[in-house]
């Protein structure tokens, strides 16, 4: 197959100063693989990044390296593969797939131990120029150190492009180490805690709440699974929460709105000695009364980073019909349409958004 000499991609410069311009279509190395890219999902974090938050852009030495192209949500057709990919990663020219949205090192000491989402070089695919651009173009470079997955033809475009959200979902349902006897409250209904709620689902809880402002997503998640859902600007969800649990709380409470409000109701909802999973990216920073944690309630206080060991999971249960994409995969654009694919993200009829080259 013959490539172009170049390719349609968006390309990040500053905050607000992204464009689609014609770069060069990457060239492969040894162990290196091109894909054609089939869709890329926008992320919060995409979204934030573009509004310049200083997660991202803060500092003499921003995490974010631009000019790069952004994007780490994606799947494609690989098209071409450098020497001895074929075997690192047994895949074959034409196979659909997928790979962490890390690009980890293999030389850290998380590397080297198995634990390369926490890789100490950290490059996120779509963040970092030159060793990690990502997939918002016609066409994707993994390194020879990326952790490919070859995705089943039995999951339909829909669930391919919903993997990476799902594999996260997974990890942090995980880490919250839910039982039989747990009530659970998901905070957040967007892509990912619609995930989350299928995966938690599974782990047939004694009871689901899931918190949302969403009329649409309350719908949707009650669709998925949720036992109950309540809209925290009409009702005093943790009034609700406690009513229905003795007063005590819930056990696991699962932070996804990647708002303020949403940790501190967390924890004043969750019981004593119960577990709080923190997966949301923030846009500003989150204060709290700290005593809660210690000395009120000895919580369990976890993170969850991306989606480590979890992608075969998520296609797996894709596969196995356990998951869904349905009604959360809403929009798709052009690449060229870009701008508007961004001012869609957050609209009351919007979940998962995509951009297909």
């Amino acid at each position: 197959m013959s490539l172009p000499e170049k390719m349609k991609a968006v390309v990040c410069h500053a905050p607000e100063q992204y464009a689609v311009e014609e770069v060069s279509t990457p060239k492969v190395g040894p162990g290196e693989i091109l894909i054609k890219v089939e869709a890329c999902g926008v992320c919060g974090s995409d979204i934030k990044a573009y509004q310049g938050s200083a997660m991202y852009w803060g500092g003499d030495d921003p995490w974010l390296k631009a000019p790069v192209i952004p994007g780490h949500e994606f799947y494609g057709e690989i098209v071409e593969m450098g020497e001895g990919a074929a075997e690192n990663f047994d895949v074959a020219l034409g196979d659909r797939v997928t790979a962490d949205q890390i690009n980890p090192c293999g030389k850290c000491r998380f590397c080297q131990t198995g634990k390369y989402w926490m890789c100490e070089v950290h490059h996120i695919y779509g963040f970092q120029k030159d060793v990690a651009e990502g997939a918002m173009a016609e066409y994707m470079k993994f390194s020879s150190t990326s952790k490919v997955h070859k995705i089943s033809e039995r999951l339909s475009a829909e669930e391919a492009s919903l993997i990476e959200p799902m594999a996260c979902a997974i990890h942090a349902v995980q880490r919250a180490a839910v039982e039989f006897e747990d009530v659970v409250v998901m905070a957040g209904a967007g892509t990912l805690g619609l995930c989350m709620i299928q995966a938690i689902k599974l782990k047939t809880p004694k009871m689901l709440i899931v918190i949302e402002l969403s009329e649409t997503r309350r719908a949707l998640a009650e669709k998925l699974g949720a036992d109950l859902c309540i809209d925290p600007a009409a009702e005093d969800a943790v009034k609700i929460v406690k009513g229905l649990t003795d007063g005590y709380g819930c056990d696991v409470y699962l932070e996804a709105t990647g708002s303020p409000a949403g940790v501190t109701q967390g924890l004043d909802m969750i019981r004593r000695l119960g577990r709080f999973v923190e997966f949301s990216v923030f846009g500003k920073e989150t204060t709290t009364d700290w005593s809660v944690i210690g000395d009120r309630k000895e919580l369990d206080i976890r993170g969850a980073h991306l989606g480590p060991y979890t992608y075969p999971v998520a296609i797996d249960l894709f596969e196995r019909k356990l998951v869904t994409a349905e009604g959360i995969v809403t929009h798709s654009f052009d690449l060229k349409d870009f701008e508007e694919a961004f001012s869609t993200f957050g609209t009351p009829n919007a979940i998962k958004i995509l951009l297909k080259p």
